[in-house]
């Protein structure tokens, strides 16, 4: 016989045995069972962190821009301390001058509104009647009785929910009251981060013991350095903005240009959202107070400015500071306006990009805890032997 040899018909030794079909489906159901036990725990926790955070919200939401007002008048209280002035002296300069600055542009834009307010009013009433003639004409032809129907059921309408005006009037108060009592709140805790900033990461780092405060000190540095970097990034993404559209709004002499500006500045603080509203205002200010035409121009600008914004400026700046995609960022802009409406829309990408934070320093954790150890004579083991300092010798 030739060399070859028959096979036994039994099992080979290493041959795996085969699972039959109901044991596989069995596994990938407890695998699919496990996975949805773990989807609906991590479902029930964001729950109850959102239950308490709106129970808490009146005291959540001045620590919340405490911090971010904190991160913007880190920089010149940090360049006070380090020349000398103590830590609380630094901090009320910094406030005090934080708070005149704010004073003084309020001072600025007031003054324009309440002159140009009138003119602008006139010109939108003119504006309404060239709506109302255009309407009545081709191709559409609506009659003088169908627009003073329309308009007596939108007064009667307005009528008729007197009561539930006169209670958002109430409501109104009670929320200027709530305003002004949150603003206060946010100076102090504002004064007190700068002035014991320092000491708040080994505070914490003492609390919570030294092997969790190291991993939480580890966290709220790169928490912070991401915060900052969001609000370093918006505001110079805003200030592009603000003076190449202002700048355009001053060149065509549109009513409250000043004004505008200073609203594009401020809406560029919520991504996306803010720069397509300020920008709509900005044209819809325009129609009325200086024409169509100049409307268009307005238009045709502001969509440049936000297209050289969007794919040249924010990219290059966003992608160092939060490293989130624009998705992401516009889903975090939708779902805090809609619960917690402009502050939502406001602190919902600094929320998002802190947990970012928190769930890629959780994943460098977990991926050094799993790493498999280095097999024995690898060069960079060796490398890494060579590198340690010699253990001191003690006698006997």
């Amino acid at each position: 016989m030739s060399g070859s040899t028959k096979k036994p018909s039994g099992a080979q030794p290493n041959e795996k045995p085969r699972r039959d079909r109901g044991e596989v489906i069995g596994h990938g159901l407890m695998w699919l069972a496990k996975w949805s036990l773990c989807l609906v725990a991590i479902a029930a926790g964001a729950w109850v962190l959102g239950y308490v955070a709106a129970a808490l919200w009146v005291v959540l939401l001045p620590v919340a821009l405490a911090i971010v007002v904190a991160t913007i008048l880190w920089p010149p209280a940090r360049w006070l301390t380090e020349r000398g002035f103590p830590p609380a002296l630094a901090a009320s300069v910094t406030l005090l001058g934080f708070l005149a600055l704010l004073t003084g542009v309020v001072a600025l834009i007031v003054p324009s509104v309440a002159d140009q307010a009138p003119q602008l009013a006139d010109k939108a009433t003119a504006g309404i009647n060239q709506v109302r003639d255009w309407v009545q004409g081709p191709p559409l032809r609506i009659r003088d009785e169908q627009l003073d129907s329309a308009v007596e059921a939108i007064v009667g309408r307005l009528q008729s929910s007197s009561a539930q005006i006169a209670d958002g009037v109430f409501t109104g108060v009670s929320a200027a009251t709530s305003v002004l009592v949150t603003i206060f709140m946010v100076l102090v805790l504002v004064f007190f981060y700068l002035k014991d900033g320092r000491r708040l990461l080994p505070w914490m780092h003492s609390v919570f013991g030294s092997r969790s405060g190291r991993h939480v000190e580890a966290v709220l540095e790169r928490v912070w350095a991401t915060l900052g970097g969001f609000i370093r990034t918006q505001a110079i993404v805003s200030m592009f903005n603000a003076v190449l559209i202002g700048a355009s709004l001053f060149i065509l002499d549109v009513p409250l240009a000043l004004v505008l500006a200073v609203i594009t500045f401020i809406g560029g603080f919520v991504p996306i959202v803010g720069a397509f509203v300020a920008g709509a205002l900005a044209v819809l200010v325009a129609l009325v107070g200086n024409g169509f035409t100049t409307a268009l121009i307005v238009l045709g600008v502001v969509i440049a400015v936000q297209q050289l914004e969007g794919n040249v400026l924010q990219p290059v700046l966003q992608s160092r500071s939060m490293e989130l995609h624009a998705v992401v960022v516009l889903l975090a802009v939708t779902g805090g306006a809609s619960l917690y409406g402009i502050t939502g829309a406001f602190l919902a990408v600094p929320v998002v990009a802190m947990v970012a934070v928190v769930i890629r320093y959780i994943g460098e954790q977990i991926d050094a805890a799993t790493e498999p150890p280095p097999e024995e004579g690898d060069p960079a083991d060796a490398d890494e032997v060579e590198a340690a300092p010699p253990a001191p010798v003690t006698g006997t």
